[in-house]
């Protein structure tokens, strides 16, 4: 039953990339070469619609097999609404308002869903902070090929391990599903995510990330920041610095690291491959440390090490003197 869930889902991530890039080139759905942009030939968007239905109808089928019935209900309408926005933002955009306060409602759904199943203040509170958060950095980050999918795939199959029943098959769903999708993404993409499928990745990871909290997973919860971290630094202290400088944060910008990264060696490939390695050894830390019974100072001593050196690697990534560095001119 497992093998037979796992094949449907990359078969309709696979099928839906498929088809969708027909219907994208059909109807001119494209993205343009640019300044803010980092590749140099026309490219289909909204490729990862395939993943997005397939986790739908994989947490539609598991709903009636979980016992916290609303909470992953909620999840699944909050999934909705947020690949609901990117997809019309696909087609016509959106303003940056419309499409956050889309994705506060649907933060709002995961915590009430959150707090209908645990009734813990903390963990709902946190629940939303993870939606708000995730989803837009899954969105920052999706700017080379392959980047934003590999790295969503990797967190999900490390929280696929860790939580138990039907939200493990969830995040099954969003590896299997991915894994359709990457062939056509990475390492030259033929067709992007778009963002109704962007964001809608980093949603549903907040959304499992609060389920392995409230199930008290083989792991100290400090450590299930780890896998997040690549993504987390580059775009939280990306966004810093524009804020700092007076930048409008909100509009689109090639000034992430694994960007500048990727224009100084002419190729996608490597960054991503070299942001996929991070986070497998991430992954690879949260076992190890797990399972070495650490008091809590000490796990928070190495997560706080961890980020450290990400946020080290984020500063040479960015260049000498890139704080002064201002965003292109429209």
């Amino acid at each position: 039953m497992f093998l037979a869930f796992v094949a449907a889902c990359f078969a309709i991530g696979f099928v839906g990339t498929w088809l969708w890039r027909g219907h994208a080139l059909r109807h001119a759905l494209v993205d343009a070469p640019g300044e803010r942009r980092a590749h140099v030939a026309p490219t289909p968007r909204g490729g990862g619609i395939g993943i997005v239905v397939a986790l739908l109808l994989a947490g539609a089928w598991l709903l009636s097999t979980v016992t916290e019935r609303a909470w992953l209900a909620c999840a699944l309408g909050g999934t909705a609404l947020v690949a609901l926005v990117g997809l019309i933002d696909d087609h016509r955009p959106l303003s940056p308002w419309t499409r956050l306060g889309v994705q506060g409602v649907a933060a709002v759904l995961l915590a009430l869903g959150t707090w209908h199943a645990t009734r813990d203040p903390v963990l709902t509170v946190a629940a939303f902070a993870l939606a708000m958060v995730l989803t837009n950095v899954w969105n920052f980050m999706d700017g080379i090929d392959g980047i934003a999918s590999t790295q969503a795939l990797l967190v999900a199959g490390a929280l696929a391990v860790l939580i138990a029943g039907a939200w493990s098959w969830w995040a099954w769903a969003l590896v299997a599903a991915t894994l359709g999708f990457v062939p056509f993404n990475y390492p030259s993409a033929r067709i992007f995510l778009g963002d109704v499928a962007s964001g809608t990745l980093g949603f549903v990871l907040a959304a499992l990330l609060a389920r392995a909290l409230a199930g008290a997973p083989a792991v100290h919860w400090a450590l299930l920041a780890l896998p997040i971290s690549a993504f987390l630094v580059d775009a939280s202290l990306t966004l810093a610095g524009r804020v700092l400088r007076g930048e409008p944060w909100w509009r689109p910008h090639a000034l992430h690291a694994y960007q500048r990264w990727a224009r100084r060696r002419g190729s996608h490939v490597g960054v991503t491959a070299a942001y996929a390695g991070w986070t497998l050894g991430s992954i690879g830390l949260m076992a190890l440390l797990s399972s070495a019974q650490m008091p809590d100072t000490l796990v928070f001593a190495f997560v706080a090490a961890w980020y450290t050196a990400a946020t080290g690697i984020w500063w040479m990534l960015q260049g000498k003197g890139s704080a002064s560095v201002k965003e292109p001119t429209a």
